[in-house]
């Protein structure tokens, strides 16, 4: 199907300061070089939520200026809600289509 020429956004780990990365078509063709986003030091002050959504918005500003405007989200095993929520909702607000 067209999920294999989508880029697929994947949640990598909420814990360190790469949270999230738009990776190659689930077939393992990559046609984009992988557009990854990474926290600044300064941000950890603020609230997970609010990391995850400044993350998000910074990733789908990225993959635009790249052409990507669909992907496939993949939360990496971990549950729907959360940061993880945040992350997908404040993607789709930022404009990429999941």
């Amino acid at each position: 199907g067209g999920e294999k020429r989508r880029q697929r956004l994947r949640i990598l780990d909420r814990r360190h300061r790469q949270p999230a990365a738009l990776l190659g078509g689930l077939d393992g063709v990559r046609p984009h070089a992988p557009v990854r986003v990474r926290q600044a030091a300064d941000e950890k002050a603020k609230t997970p939520r609010g990391r995850a959504e400044r993350a998000a918005a910074t990733l789908a500003k990225k993959a635009g200026e790249k052409g990507i405007k669909t992907v496939v989200f993949d939360r990496g095993g971990f549950q729907y809600v959360g940061t993880i929520k945040a992350f997908a909702d404040a993607a789709r607000t930022a404009g990429l289509k999941f």
